[in-house]
């Protein structure tokens, strides 16, 4: 049987580029899979965990100095609205991350991009 896909990703860095509305790094983390499983949590945690290393224990500075100088935001991105326990744990990674002058958006929409149809 084959790893999920979320497996596969948890060590991997979705997507990173410079929003130079607010001069932030924004590293972003498409989520397509459903939630409601500890199993997703875990994943999502782990998810977390690799981004958080990726900008603080220097790989960062390494691979852009430049953008990694700005502030950051990790956008995670959702095809399906997170549930209760799933919002619970982005809420307290948020005020986590917010120590470390890192911001968290959970944005959902079609495709793991923002939907702008109000759908």
């Amino acid at each position: 049987m084959d790893e999920p896909e979320s497996d596969k990703r948890v060590g991997m860095i979705d997507m990173i580029a410079h929003d130079p509305k607010k001069d932030e790094a924004v590293l972003v983390m498409n989520e397509r899979e459903p939630w409601g499983s500890d199993e997703r949590l875990i994943q999502l945690q782990e998810r977390f965990n690799a981004y958080v290393s990726f900008l603080l224990d220097g790989e960062f500075a390494e691979w852009d100095p430049k953008l990694a100088q700005k502030r950051a935001r990790i956008e995670v991105r959702c095809v399906h609205m997170p549930d209760s326990s799933a919002l619970d744990l982005l809420g307290h990674i948020h005020d986590q991350l917010a120590h470390q002058e890192i911001d968290v958006q959970v944005i959902v929409g079609s495709g793991g991009s923002p939907n702008r149809h109000g759908d």
